[in-house]
């Protein structure tokens, strides 16, 4: 057995309405209403629950979802947990400059100031070779975006040479630490049915919670101070398979001791 506790980060992606928006013309009603499902039901469920079991948890807020849901992304603030960015619109900035992805970095921190909160943690779902250096600049603690690492925390590099005409030639390793994430611990993955373009999004909780249940154990069992970040959306996990599936893993991971932590507390513990 882990002979050190080992630690679960909840975190939500409170996307709403933008993760939709990178449809463009082809985005519909239905589509959006989705993305309102999570900031009208799926919030609230959620926060009922972490407050049932007296949990903090980490928010990833796109700024779009602040200005358009202040009310909601308040109830997330006052309750004590963190509030994290998530980019202005949900853009992967990936397909943009240097200075394109400065403003819309400045945008969302702009959101979030005006629900007093100044976040030090980041996440997209493409990075750009500029982000981790931007993130560096305005002084960001952590991001959680990338997957190389399972149930620890660690330093990407910056720079790195990759191409079939030569070896890996790696850059430096950044100031900020990475909370890895897993797409086996994305409840969009397993949940989020679309038909076009088409997503299955089908799966049985059962079979979710045997693969959540299981990396759970085989940290707890062999790996020392083992972090795992569990990645959410309202407006998937707030459905009521999903619910039950949340309130069933947190109870398991209560049943052998983990912690249940803010990604900012987990990242500030860590040193240099």
């Amino acid at each position: 057995m882990s002979a050190s506790p080992s630690t679960v980060c909840l975190s939500f992606d409170f996307d709403a309405l933008s993760v939709w928006l990178e449809y463009g013309d082809n985005v519909s009603p239905n589509m959006l209403q989705r993305g309102e499902f999570g900031a009208r039901v799926g919030v609230p469920r959620v926060l009922k629950l972490l407050k049932e079991h007296k949990l903090s948890a980490t928010f990833f807020v796109p700024g779009h979802t602040a200005d358009s849901f202040p009310e909601v992304t308040r109830t997330i603030v006052d309750a004590g947990h963190e509030v994290a960015h998530h980019t202005y619109a949900h853009i992967e900035p990936i397909g943009l400059t240097l200075d394109e992805e400065r403003r819309d970095l400045e945008r969302g921190l702009e959101a979030l100031a005006r629900f007093g909160v100044r976040p030090t943690g980041f996440r997209t779902g493409g990075q750009s070779s500029h982000t981790l250096a931007l993130l560096e600049e305005y002084g960001f603690l952590y991001d959680s975006s990338f997957k190389g690492d399972d149930f620890h925390p660690y330093h990407p590099r910056i720079g790195d040479v990759v191409s079939r005409q030569q070896s890996l030639i790696k850059g430096r390793e950044s100031k900020l630490w990475e909370l890895p994430t897993q797409y086996e611990f994305d409840d969009w993955v397993h949940f989020n049915f679309n038909f076009s373009p088409y997503r299955n999004g089908t799966s049985a909780p059962s079979k979710v919670y045997e693969i959540w249940t299981t990396h759970a154990r085989w940290m707890h069992e062999h790996e020392e101070n083992g972090v795992l970040t569990v990645l959410m959306h309202p407006q998937v996990i707030g459905r009521a398979h999903g619910m039950d599936l949340l309130e069933r893993f947190v109870q398991y991971c209560q049943s052998l001791n983990f912690q249940f932590r803010r990604m900012t507390d987990v990242a500030s513990t860590l040193g240099a």
